[in-house]
């Protein structure tokens, strides 16, 4: 377990915190964040690697606040790999043991089934310049692992990756923890890693957490206007309320219950906006008659961009929806929004 209190990282430039956290024991926990939030920074003071200004950092109850690095009983795992280069995998994978106290405790039989999860047999007499990207994340993931941490600290393992590495190091990751009691806890900006490997993470921004919970909760019930815009909301409004009523400009948007009085904005993922050709294909109370301003290609989906009075929405529709269609910018159309889409924060 890794519980945090009251942490304060002052640098030259950034200041982390005050910032509480606590992570259960072997669970696969994702830490999300743009670029200069904060990370690392929390990653690297966990791993003893940065000085703490003030707080305390407990793993497995015990605190090590100021222990080094080596006494925490921590693997941590880089996006560039940070091999060497002169090594074997073979030898990669074994350079911790000697440093360790219970290296010798390591049975061959638990090596082995560590290098055989994560599909290293045939690679074992290579150096590292001739391994692929994924080969290489998931050497260094061995290595990490080779002292038995209780706890493995991941950073950006998978932003460095084209998209086929990318799925066989999460692959790798996923085996991993269903195999291990280690705890997980990697940090990334990419939203995608945490849907696919956690579940739970947190939203970090300029130094203090925005956001902890359930990564599904985080994805549908942002708590913030930065959280909503990081998980992809895109649709985020302020409201304003007219007795029970609420309005974002002229429009009337119903939700499924009456938010509490001090929620002033809504946000609403783009894939729940449906976009329609015909009036009377809806139902839903949120119904409106708009015109597509613009339509993006983004690879598997299309953006489409729809106006509404002086109201923008942005939806998402699949490149077959939107061919069978024939919808094209400057088409009259109608959207409608489901009731229970719309979070209100």
């Amino acid at each position: 377990m890794i519980s945090i209190q009251d942490l304060h990282i002052r640098l030259s430039d950034f200041s982390l915190g005050p910032l509480d956290l606590v992570i259960p024991e072997s669970e696969f926990f994702v830490l999300m964040g743009p670029t200069g939030a904060g990370k690392t920074v929390l990653l690297e003071a966990i791993a003893g690697l940065l000085t703490v200004t003030r707080g305390h950092i407990f793993i497995h109850q015990k605190e090590v606040t100021y222990l080094p690095p080596e006494k925490r009983g921590i693997g941590i795992v880089y996006q560039d790999q940070a091999l060497f280069p002169h090594l074997t995998v073979r030898n990669n994978i074994a350079y911790g043991l000697r440093y360790h106290p219970n290296r010798q405790d390591r049975s061959g039989e638990s090596m082995d089934g560590l290098i055989s999860l994560l599909n290293l047999s045939h690679l074992m007499d290579r150096f590292p310049g001739n391994l692929s990207g994924g080969e290489k994340q998931r050497v260094a993931l061995a290595r990490a692992l080779a002292v038995r941490p209780g706890i493995l600290l991941l950073d950006e393992p998978l932003s460095a990756l084209d998209p086929n590495f990318k799925e066989e190091v999460r692959n790798a990751l996923q085996t991993l923890h269903q195999h291990t009691q280690t705890t997980f806890m990697m940090v990334t900006h990419d939203f995608a890693d945490a849907l696919s490997l956690a579940d739970r993470a947190a939203v970090i921004h300029n130094g203090r957490i925005e956001q902890v919970g359930q990564v599904n909760d985080i994805f549908q019930k942002p708590v913030s206007g930065f959280v909503a815009d990081f998980v992809g909301m895109k649709n985020v409004f302020h409201v304003q309320r007219k007795g029970p009523k609420l309005f974002v400009g002229p429009l009337e948007i119903h939700l499924e219950r009456p938010p509490a009085p001090a929620k002033a904005h809504i946000a609403v993922r783009p894939e729940d906006i449906v976009v329609h050709t015909d009036a009377f294909v809806s139902n839903s109370p949120n119904r409106f008659k708009g015109h597509v301003v613009r339509v993006l290609d983004q690879g598997f989906m299309y953006e489409v961009q729809i106006r509404v009075g002086e109201v923008n929405f942005k939806s998402l529709m699949t490149k077959p929806s939107l061919f069978e269609s024939g919808i094209r910018e400057g088409d009259e159309v109608f959207i409608s929004i489901r009731p229970a889409a719309v979070h209100a924060f």
